[in-house]
């Protein structure tokens, strides 16, 4: 179905809702009506297994064009983790170290994979920062840390490892299993359930990119971030890329074609909201009649809170569990047991096993102060929410 706003291509909606989620389709059409907002988003959403939101709208985006999803990529390599944690092949409370020597370096011997998951080990950066194309090979990055000192005692406190996370934790999965996370990824996951997601995008599927765009401040925004610029010397300097030379620009970074093809799992993931949301269901909920691939069990040590209070990379409050966000901190309307990642130009997907939900908002352009998922997502999943329990 179509909704047409104000005769504006940039306004309509495209795509269908099951009975029961037309609600959902008005408001994200509303969201889609607001010009502020142009680059175009997609909306997916799985109920117990099932396809019953597939929207998108905006200029130059349908639902199958391919976006740059982002930190999207550590909630899929938290996943993984989890997954070999639950088989046997990881061990949460083993050292980092004992799979990879190299990491005991500069007083960081101590750490643990559970730290490393939980944004406790302080591996955010090196002096000097990373180059783009640096940060595309993963295993040079993991290289680099290993030899360098943490930014803070590790398990002491946490801070996001934005764009290190992957690194360090892809690299423990190989050594402790002899494959990639991407190779676990396409065998386990995208193969499987035909995933429109991709950890290492094929250069045939290249044409279906729709590039990622900058944040277009209001003046309002644009004064904001001029007052209060990000200290040259500060942790969220180092941990963001702004300390290389050039500062890392993240828009360059997604729309990178050495980006997309070395997948660096602290961002570099491409695919449509529904490629997630497909993948959050049969990880979290099940789909295709198959049973999820987390138990109860490891779902719940997933989600379990392990970092809390003030972070030192970003200064603010959040929480963290094995690399997933639980996200009823976010959204209320979730349970205790829904997890998932956002993604820096607002994208946010998650599962939540309680109702049934496996949900997808991507976006291509950049919002303003949206790491954690841009300011639509609650009205949105207010509304998936709402549609899923009178259903149920």
């Amino acid at each position: 179905m179509i909704i047409r706003r104000r005769g504006n291509a940039m306004n309509e909606v495209h795509g269908t809702v099951e009975p029961g989620f037309e609600l959902v389709r008005e408001v994200f059409a509303g969201i889609a009506a607001d010009e502020a907002r142009d680059g175009g988003a997609q909306l997916a959403v799985h109920h117990r297994g099932r396809l019953v939101v597939d929207l998108w709208g905006g200029d130059g985006v349908d639902g199958d064009s391919l976006l740059a999803l982002y930190s999207s990529a550590k909630g899929v390599t938290s996943l993984i983790a989890a997954l070999l944690v639950q088989e046997g092949a990881l061990d949460l409370d083993r050292t980092v170290a004992s799979w990879w020597p190299e990491y005991a370096a500069e007083g960081k011997g101590g750490t643990t994979l559970r730290a490393l998951l939980a944004h406790r080990a302080g591996s955010i950066g090196v002096d000097g920062g990373f180059t783009l194309d640096e940060l595309a090979d993963d295993r040079g990055v993991a290289a680099r840390l290993a030899a360098h000192r943490p930014y803070w005692e590790p398990d002491s406190g946490h801070g996001y490892h934005g764009l290190t996370f992957g690194a360090l934790v892809g690299e423990v999965v190989l050594r402790a299993t002899g494959r990639t996370v991407q190779e676990h990824y396409e065998e386990r996951l995208r193969a499987p359930y035909g995933l429109d997601y991709h950890l290492g995008l094929p250069e045939e599927l290249e044409a279906r990119f729709a590039p990622a765009l900058p944040l277009l401040p209001t003046p309002e925004q644009r004064a904001f971030l001029e007052a209060n610029p990000i200290a040259p010397d500060s942790l969220m300097a180092t941990a963001f890329g702004l300390t290389s030379e050039p500062p890392v620009d993240l828009v360059e970074y997604g729309n990178s074609r050495a980006v997309h093809a070395g997948s660096p799992l602290s961002g570099g993931g491409v695919g449509t909201a529904r490629g997630l949301s497909r993948l959050y269901a049969a990880a979290v909920g099940g789909l295709d009649g198959r049973p999820p691939l987390l138990t109860a069990e490891t779902l719940a040590e997933s989600a379990r809170i392990h970092s809390k209070g003030t972070d030192l990379v970003t200064g603010e409050e959040n929480a963290f569990g094995l690399g997933l966000v639980p996200l009823a901190t976010l959204y209320p309307s979730l349970s205790p047991l829904a997890v998932g990642h956002s993604g820096a130009p607002g994208t946010q997907s998650f599962a939540d096993p309680a109702t049934g939900l496996a949900y997808s908002y991507t976006r291509r352009r950049f919002g303003f102060m949206s790491g954690p998922g841009a300011p639509e997502n609650v009205r949105l999943v207010e509304a998936v929410v709402a549609a899923a329990r009178a259903r149920d």
